[in-house]
């Protein structure tokens, strides 16, 4: 049985949350990319809390690129808000490639340490 990308795409991300997970201290940072956006949160899987989310939607248009490395920045900002400066990343079974590169170098810009 072939299996087609998206359920490629969510078998990796179910092998990566069985190493990967975030508490109160140290949160995961969650992408998910669609077509039109780029999304990110730090949650706490713990008490199965958001503590901090941001996205690319309100956001000045710009290349898909520059806009996921800015929505890591405002997620650090956020974070560093609320006293987070590490946290574990969670790529979501998308490739570390391209948006989702940008975005986590645009955390780790903001501040943010993983």
């Amino acid at each position: 049985m072939k299996l087609s990308k998206p359920q490629k795409r969510i078998r990796r991300h179910a092998r990566i949350r069985s190493r990967v997970a975030g508490t109160a201290y140290c949160p995961r940072l969650a992408v998910y990319r669609s077509l039109k956006g780029i999304y990110a949160q730090l949650i706490d899987d713990l008490n199965g809390q958001i503590l901090v989310s941001s996205s690319s939607l309100k956001m000045k248009k710009s290349s898909k690129t520059d806009l996921a490395k800015e929505v890591g920045k405002d997620l650090a900002k956020k974070a560093m808000e609320k006293n987070i400066k590490t946290c574990v990343f969670d790529r979501g079974g998308f490739l570390y490639h391209g948006r989702v590169k940008a975005l986590a170098e645009g955390a780790r810009e903001g501040g943010l340490q993983f």
